[in-house]
Order: structure tokens, then sequence, then C-alpha cells
């Protein structure tokens, strides 16, 4: 599942992630949502439910604005509209309530060291296929993640138990560090205590007996994973028909009882198209664009809801390219090295403008790439704010060297060459076309060419792949990830990291980062410290530029009941109905 109860993540997604950001119950994913903050959990009927009966074969459609990339077993997906599809599908061992705390879900734990845990699986919970979940489940989703043909992006929540880095390099058989005890027991040790071994282990069991014979080279295209994937959610897969629509029917046997709905239609539509479906009742519920809001606030059969969540946007710097036989950035690309540079191209926009015209608003202003949700975010008073400030950028400019030594209007680099920013972004709303030519403009009015990758906007998908394969095209890009319920940055800026898209390689960040992991950080209080610490840097060196913290924004029919909504997302699917 996603990490926001995962994905992701990812992120996400570009956003994501992830991919993105930005998926795992507490994931980052990286995904395209323009929204964020600090929660707490809401059960968004549209009203009371009294006197009004439940339809017992009532339908829902759940839209999308992006296609999936089609990945319908978690493990293998990376974006958030994937994750999005998934939560309805597949369900984790464990879980976070309203406060971002690990809760209970399939399996109860132990442990006294942070380093062995024992887990204890909920008895008669069954697959989609009728099979029973066993422990055997979760081992095989772990071996899957270490498998050394594994081409996912979620290795990083496997690599810390005992034996994956073995199980991976293909010297063993197994992961020595998962034993099952029993099929309802198993025992789990990391190989070493860390603060947030539990938050950052894959919690996600696999279907064995649908997959076991798929070599796990085969998986990701697998009809097993896109077309006829087998959950433990309250709702499983009737049909899939990619780019356009999943059609998900009730599964009686869910194990917190059978689901109040009887078929979610998920299906991909135009953002340009969303006022009218909703208006029309062709679609019942979907995360909305900001400049939607007005409009649909008007209709009488809508509701908006609004949550502060665990997304933000940012602008992302390529400094090199992954190694991924070492899993580790290589510096290896120095075009945008300049400190200076960088802050010079934070100055130059205005973000507020920018949030006022693309966002309607519903954004928050931050200077960190830690939601403010998290204990451990920085205050904005301990950072530099980067107001907007033309001027300032050109004296950072001038003092970088970088001038215009022809009167083309233009700035050279250093060393009197051209010098061509050149800037990516998904392609997606209207709002999207909008936002990328209002950045590309601030960076042109401060003397910096810059042109967009490709001549035109990206779809989402291929610009996913394009950030992970290192693309010649990404220099600098538009990105928004969702990140996981565990505040730790790790997943998304060490230089280890899949998702650090920048390819951002700094000895003392990757020093704060692990120290936020250390035995020392066992104590809350200096763990705070070393995340405000590496916040300082992040916000000195700037390997992103954050811009703002999306606010995750809902639109929902009123018949449709019962759907909470917190800070990782919509949740409880099994609870939601409609009303006669």
């Amino acid at each position: 599942m996603n990490k926001k109860f995962w994905f992701l993540l990812l992120l996400l997604m570009s956003l994501f992630f992830v991919l993105a950001a930005c998926s795992d119950s507490a994931s980052d994913a990286e995904g395209e949502e323009d929204g964020a903050g600090e929660t707490e959990g809401t059960d968004d009927s549209g009203g009371d439910g009294e006197g009004d009966s439940i339809n017992e074969n009532g339908t829902i459609t759940y839209a999308i604005d992006q296609a999936p990339e089609g990945l319908f077993i978690d493990g293998f997906a990376g974006s958030a509209i994937d994750s999005q599809v998934n939560d309805f599908i597949h369900e984790d061992m464990v879980t976070t309530n309203e406060n971002l705390e690990y809760i209970p879900h399939l399996a109860e734990w132990e442990t006294e060291d942070n380093q062995e845990y024992t887990f204890t699986l909920e008895e008669g919970v069954k697959w989609h296929n009728g099979e029973e979940l066993t422990m055997e489940d979760w081992q095989f989703a772990i071996e899957v993640l270490a498998h050394p043909d594994y081409e996912g992006p979620r290795y990083n929540y496997v690599q810390d138990i005992e034996g994956a880095e073995e199980y991976r390099a293909g010297e063993a058989d197994s992961v020595s560090g998962f034993e099952i005890v029993d099929d309802y027991t198993a025992v789990i040790t990391f190989n070493e205590p860390k603060v947030n071994n539990l938050e950052n282990l894959w919690t996600t069991p696999m279907p064995k007996a649908e997959l076991e014979d798929v070599p796990v080279a085969d998986m990701m295209e697998a009809p097993e994973v896109r077309e006829n994937p087998v959950g433990l959610g309250p709702f499983k897969v009737k049909e899939v028909v990619q780019g356009e629509y999943i059609t998900l029917e009730r599964f009686d046997d869910y194990w917190q009882g059978t689901p109040k709905l009887a078929e979610v239609t998920i299906r991909v539509i135009d953002p340009s198209l969303v006022q009218g479906a909703l208006q029309n009742e062709e679609i019942d519920i979907m995360e909305v664009n900001p400049e939607d809001v007005e409009d649909l606030e008007q209709l009488d059969n809508v509701r908006v809801e609004e949550q502060e969540g665990l997304g933000y946007s940012y602008v992302g710097f390529r400094f090199g390219s992954y190694d991924y036989d070492n899993r580790t950035a290589v510096d290896d690309y120095d075009k945008y090295d300049s400190k200076e540079l960088r802050k010079a191209m934070f100055y130059a926009i205005d973000r507020e403008a920018l949030v006022d015209t693309y966002l309607a608003g519903k954004a928050t202003i931050v200077n960190t790439p830690v939601p403010s949700v998290h204990w451990i975010a920085a205050d904005e008073s301990e950072l530099i704010q980067y107001d907007y400030d033309p001027e300032k950028a050109e004296e950072l400019l001038e003092e970088a060297g970088y001038v215009d030594v022809n009167d083309d209007g233009y700035r050279e680099d250093p060393n009197g060459d051209e010098f061509v920013v050149t800037f990516s972004h998904y392609a997606g709303s209207a709002a999207f076309e909008g936002r990328s030519q209002a950045l590309m403009q601030a960076w042109e009015d401060v003397g910096l060419k810059t042109e967009l990758a490709t001549g035109q906007l990206i779809e989402f998908n291929t610009y996913n792949e394009m950030k992970e394969n290192d693309d010649e095209n990404i220099e600098v890009f538009f990105g928004a990830w969702s990140v996981g319920t565990d505040p730790d940055p790790s997943g998304l800026w060490h230089s280890e990291a899949e998702w650090n898209y920048g390819r951002w390689l700094n000895e003392e960040s990757d020093e704060l980062l692990d120290e936020g992991l250390s035995e020392a950080s066992f104590d809350q209080d200096h763990r705070a410290e070393v995340y405000v610490e590496w916040q300082k840097l992040f916000n000195e060196e700037l390997p992103a530029l954050p811009l703002w913290e999306n606010l995750d924004l809902y639109g929902i029919n009123n018949k449709l009941e019962g759907v909470t909504i917190d800070a990782v997302g919509v949740r409880d699917h099994h609870e939601w109905y409609v009303t006669e």
C-alpha cells in the first residue's frame, strides 16, 4: 500500500516518488497533487446519516486525473496514483492512527531492543482467492523485494533486515533475519537497533500462492500484477482496462467485515472535466486541484473537504546520476553546483503569487522539505526565508560570475559560455502549464535563459521514468512528494536513496541523517535536534527549492458517506457507503 499508509511516495512520485516520492504503510510516493500540513482525522460524511438508509448495492466512481502505471501489487508500485488504487485492494501488517503513530493492524508486535521483533498475525484473514494469510506470504514479499532480480523501488524497506544484503547479492538462499515460528508468528531481526526499524519495514504481504511460480524478473509485467492482482483488502479486482478504468467488487470475506459498497470503479478523467463530472454524478469522489474548489463549492450535490497532509512541492536540480549496482548517487554533473546560482533562482520566484494564481491560495509557503505535521519540522524562524527578491537574485548571480558578456540580455556562465536553464514539468491540469511558464519567466526576468525540456510538459509516467533513469533532459525539474508517516527524510535525500532524484551527494547531510537513526536518537529530543540541524543544512545548501506545502482537497458527492480523511489520505474504504 502507499506509504501514505505505506505509498508513498514518493513519491513519492515528481512530485512523488516516490517517488516519487512517495508505498508500504508509510512510504514515500511521488505524485502530482498540490496540497499539505498538520492533521486530525475526520469522518467526511455529508451529514449524520440519520434518516438515510444505506444502499447495500451501492456503487461509486472514484476518479483519478492520471493513468496509473498499472502496478497493482504493492512492492512494485512507485507512484501516488497506483497507490490510490492499491489502497482499495491491499492491507498492511501495521498502520498509523490519526496522530501518525504506528499501531497494529493485521499483526501485533513485541520488541525489547528495537532489533529483534516478534510479530503475531491475526488468524483467519483471507486473500481474495480464498487462501488464508500466513507468515509465509509476508516472508515471500520480503524476499521478492530483496531478490537479485527485483527491479522495483522498495528494496530500502527490507535492506536493514539481517541477511537481506547477502540474499540480494546471491550469497544466500533466504533472508536469514525473517524466521517463521508458525503460520501466525514470525521473528524479524534487523542488522542493528534503530529508532525507526518498524517504520521502515515492508509490512505488506504478497500472495505467495499466486506469485511463487512467476520469476521475480518477470513480475512487474506479469498479469498477476497488472491484470488480476490478489489482495487482502475490502475490494477485489474485477476488470482492468489499462489507461481507462479499474473495476473493483466487494470482497465478502474481508477480515474487518463486509464492505458497505458493492462496487467501486476507479476511472481516469481529464482534469478539465472534473466539475461537470461531479455535478452530473458521473464520479463520486476525487482529489481535486485548487483551481476547481471555488466552482465546486457552488454545487448543491457536492462537498469539498480540505485536509492538511504530508505533501510538498519543490524544484529539483540534477547533480549527477545513480549507480544502481552500488546503490549510491554519483556526483558527475556540475552545471548547478553553484550554491549562489541555486539561491538566486529561489529568490527570483514569487511563490506567494504562484500560490494565489495557480493554487487558489490553497498552500503554505515553506523553506524545508519536512511537512509541518511532523514533530521534527524546523520552525520557519530558524530557517533562511527565501522571499521574493529579484534584486538579491541578480546580486548573487553577479557575485557568482553569471554575467551578460555579449549584451544579448542573457547571462553567460562564469567561463563566459552560454548558460541555459533546462526546466521540466509533468503534464496535468491547465494550471500546470501556467505554473511552469511562470517559473521559467521568473528566471528569465533575472537574466537566466530558460527553456522547457522536450518543448512541452511531459506525460506523468514518462516523466517519472525519465527521472529514475537520469535522462539528460532532466536538469531542473518540478516535483511533489507525498511523504511517509515516519519523519525520517533519508528515503528522499540520502545519497543512497533511489528517490533522491537530483542525486545530491553531501557528506554532512548523510552523517546527520544517519545520526537521526542512531542509538542516541532513541532520545526523541536528540533526534529532533539532529533533524532540525539537517533542515538548516538543506536550507543553506538548497539541493532543491521547497516551494509550498500542499493542501489535500477532495470533491465528494453528498450521497457518499463514511469517508475518513486524515494526513495520510482517505482510508477505511470498507466503511464507505451511499444512501438511498
